[in-house]
């Protein structure tokens, strides 16, 4: 009896009807040669044994430090995270140049180069959403405060993607001797991988060895979301695998068409590509998806010169085929040039490949598109699965699951660089870089990060902490009633709740009072009728010694020389000298005995001027130059014992407060401009005193376009801005037109020295100049037009946003930040 008589002996018929479903419709002979298939994949044609643990399934043979991962015995991975940008935003012109540069990273790749591209969904654990947004209690007066901005975080959380992380990564390898050459030949291959994405408009950087661990951590773990423990030191001294910190508590294959990871159901398709051609919008419409899924393209390009080869074969087949349908024709007694649609179809494409590949930037590519889908339970997993079925045929495609190969497909799809399936279809280059992985960008840092309201294309919550920018300088620009004091004063709340920093608000208009008190602040009535005096020949000692701060110092008092005594036309050199000169010498005392009573007061500097006796001049310009010292004394007398004379005392205000708040409403116009000169000597020295105390300083200046309204102001403004970074201070400008930041070039450089801008509604006139000096496209600027109070563009570095921010109005956080006067006479009369 041979083997398949002794099969069929062994499976008499009563026994086939006790068959469950998932193992019906293959004889043994079809497993058997099905178990071939497997073999011949893995690249063994014996029998191989079964893996008996999780870590003996999981398919590579060590991960360096470095990042680089051994999987086979010489073939070795190195992987590169990337960012997404707002492709959807961009106008045609500007994806049709992102499509041409993701072509060129895919060209890149020669034919010993097999580069993966991996799309990772996956749910945030609890404890991680914990951390996110939970605010300590502290046992003082604002923990009803705290509270209520946690829930107000998670209430925000839960309009948008349910806590699900989207995350982009290539993975690339190539053949080796051994880890040395492997590494000199990932370096190089990383840097220039780098540099494409940076083309392209994204961030990209290559990962370590322990970030690849925590990937394939939670790739394998979706179903407990088990924290990541993991270090190299660890390892060595406790003698385990790297596999040992990532493998889940099992795997289970032993249904066709699905998997268990850990405690959730998993099962692998490929995409069965069979529409002639692809958009973009497929790839887009499967990274919407909020649920636990994975999508990877295995990609390897085929040598030019091969891909030629292969495609002429393919043509001469055709028209072999196409001759003997024509003597068919011919001896059936019909016309010979009546063929086949197919054949005609196919010659017609098949001539165009082979014109793409001699003419055109194309490449023939081999790929294999996977998609994991995962679920709690068995009825989640073919809920998703379906769904993404759905799309799927949409782009007249068709989703086929990997039948018995459910282990080779799961290893393909991590994030490993092999690849077992054995499924392929052929791609110009073209065609893959429709598959482009770009949609949606988000803002979403991890804490401690600030809450800047949901992106308006995905309603995910837009968490950034400026500190983490090169420059976190910012302005936050818009029209009356769009938002803006709204919007700073939910960042100065957010601030004071989660970060330790001092907070410094000038207050033109009188609107933070509320929000200040309720924070225990300080509020500074800054007036003619006021008692609170701040001095503006404050100095603050500067670790580099009293020159250093002497000449900070210098630099302020002329420019306010300049705003009271410079006119038309600004003070001149010669008598900026004189000033100079002059504040050399008032500040000796206090040097000698730095005490509150012995700093000098605007009365000094004014009766200095008087005393001034020039030296090193010649005698014909001295009376010159003391007429000029009197000139410049005289234009201080209305504010050093004229009516104006309010800044001609010594500061008397406790300036230890965490948050301060300058209120300048009352100053009137003769003083307002000088005095928010002054508060911003003011700051500069807080932050200076910071500086020594490893504090940050945010300041923000409401009405922000009356210092660069004057010449003088806006230099020593623009300077200031370009200081404060180098001091750990975080300036924040609020203005209502971008045309205030465009009056001179000096000007200019206060918008170009801040990564960080918060665009709410604008004009038409200023949005023609935002798209020219910040390059928004038209679909972007659509954002900042006829837009809803809260609602416009944030620019956080080079990444651009829309957002909304529709603040529970519900809450004691909003009632204290709001300034709508009808929603305060309501509120007023509620209580009443």
């Amino acid at each position: 009896m041979n083997k398949k008589q002794k099969a069929g002996a062994a499976k008499p018929k009563p026994q086939e009807n006790k068959r469950t479903p998932e193992k019906a419709g293959l004889t043994l002979s079809e497993k058997k040669r099905l178990a071939e298939l497997k073999r011949a994949l893995a690249g063994n044609s014996k029998e191989q044994a079964k893996p008996d643990t999780a870590q003996k399934t999981i398919t590579f043979k060590k991960m360096y430090r470095d990042g680089i991962c051994q999987v086979a015995d010489s073939y070795y991975t190195k992987m590169v995270e990337f960012f997404d940008i707002n492709y959807d935003l961009l106008e045609v012109e500007d994806q049709a140049d992102i499509l041409e540069e993701y072509s060129k990273l895919i060209n890149y790749f020669d034919p010993s180069i097999k580069f993966q591209l991996f799309l990772f969904n996956r749910q945030v654990s609890e404890q991680a959403l914990a951390e996110q947004f939970d605010i300590p209690l502290q046992a003082d007066d604002f923990d009803d405060i705290r509270d209520e901005y946690t829930h107000m975080l998670k209430h925000q959380s839960a309009k948008g993607n349910n806590g699900i992380i989207k995350s982009k990564y290539l993975i690339f390898g190539v053949e080796s001797a051994g880890y040395r050459e492997a590494k000199s030949k990932l370096s190089n291959i990383e840097k220039d991988v780098v540099r494409n994405l940076n083309n392209i408009g994204t961030n990209a950087r290559g990962l370590d060895g322990k970030e690849r661990l925590r990937i394939l951590h939670e790739y394998f773990n979706q179903g407990t979301m088990e924290p990541f423990r993991f270090s190299f030191k660890e390892l060595s001294e406790s003698g385990k695998s790297v596999k040992d910190y990532i493998a889940p508590p099992g795997f289970d294959f032993r249904y066709p068409s699905r998997f268990k990871s850990g405690s959730i159901y998993g099962s692998v398709s490929y995409l069965d590509m069979i529409a002639p051609k692809f958009t973009d919008e497929m790839v887009k419409k499967l990274l919407d998806i909020d649920d636990n899924l994975t999508l990877t393209m295995h990609m390897q390009t085929i040598d030019p010169v091969e891909a030629i080869k292969m495609i002429k074969r393919a043509l001469t087949d055709i028209q072999k085929m196409k001759i003997e349908e024509q003597k068919k024709a011919v001896r059936s007694g019909y016309d010979m040039d009546i063929l086949p649609t197919d054949i005609v179809t196919y010659e017609k494409d098949t001539l165009e490949l082979l014109d793409d590949l001699n003419t055109s930037n194309q490449k023939l590519i081999k790929m294999t598109f996977l998609i994991a889908c995962y679920g709690r339970t068995k009825r989640e997993l073919e809920n998703l699965t379906q769904r993404v079925s759905g799309i799927i045929q949409q782009a007249n495609c068709n989703l086929r699951c990997l039948q018995y190969l459910q282990e080779q497909g799961l290893m393909a799809s991590a994030p490993i660089g092999c690849n077992d399936v054995g499924i392929e279809r052929n791609l110009t280059t073209k065609s893959a870089a429709v598959l482009v992985p770009f949609c949606t960008q988000e803002l979403f840092m991890p804490a401690p990060a600030i809450y800047y309201g949901l992106n308006a294309l995905s309603n995910n919550m837009i968490m950034a902490d400026r500190k983490r920018l090169r420059t976190p300088n910012g302005v936050i620009l818009g029209t009356p009633g769009s938002g803006k004091s709204f919007s700073a004063k939910r960042e100065i709340l957010s601030c004071f709740l989660i970060t330790k920093d001092d907070i410094i608000v000038c207050d033109p208009e009188g609107e933070y009072f509320p929000l200040v008190q309720a924070l225990h602040g300080q509020v500074v009535r800054l007036a003619t009728n006021s008692k609170d005096y701040l001095n503006p020949m404050d100095i603050q000692l500067s670790h580099k010694g009293d020159k250093e701060a002497l000449k900070l110092k210098s630099d302020f008092l002329i420019t306010l020389c300049d705003l009271i005594a410079g006119g038309k036309d600004g003070l001149e050199n010669d008598e900026k000298g004189i000033i100079d000169t002059c504040i050399k010498h008032i500040y000796d005392g206090y040097f000698k005995h730095p005490k509150p009573e012995n700093m000098p007061i605007l009365e000094d500097l004014y009766n200095a001027l008087l005393k001034y006796e020039p030296r090193d001049v010649a005698p014909e310009m001295q009376r010159e130059a003391k007429q000029k010292a009197v000139r410049i004394a005289n234009s201080l007398v209305l504010y050093v014992h004229g009516s104006q004379n309010y800044f001609n005392h010594r500061t008397n205000v406790d300036s230890h407060n965490r948050i301060m708040c300058f209120d300048i409403r009352d100053l009137g116009n003769q003083l307002k401009e000088i005095g928010m000169l002054i508060v911003q000597d003011a700051v500069w020295n807080r932050v200076s005193q910071n500086r020594e105390r490893k504090v940050a300083t945010r300041y923000y200046c409401d009405e922000f376009h009356l210092l660069l309204k004057e010449k003088q102001t806006a230099i020593y403004s623009v300077e200031i801005w370009k200081r404060f970074r180098k001091w750990g201070g975080i300036p924040t400008g609020l203005t209502q037109n971008v045309g205030d930041f465009l009056k001179s070039e000096e000007i200019e450089g206060i918008l170009g020295n801040s990564d960080f801008v918060y665009l709410l509604n604008q004009n038409a006139k200023d949005q023609h100049i935002l798209a020219d000096k910040l390059g928004l496209s038209e679909k972007q600027l659509m954002h900042v037009t006829n837009s809803e109070p809260g609602s416009g563009l944030i620019l956080f570095d080079n990444v651009v946003i829309p957002f909304v921010d529709k603040y529970p109005a519900d809450t004691k956080t909003y009632a204290i930040m709001n300034t709508k006067p009808e929603e305060s006479v309501k509120k007023e009369d509620e209580d009443s």
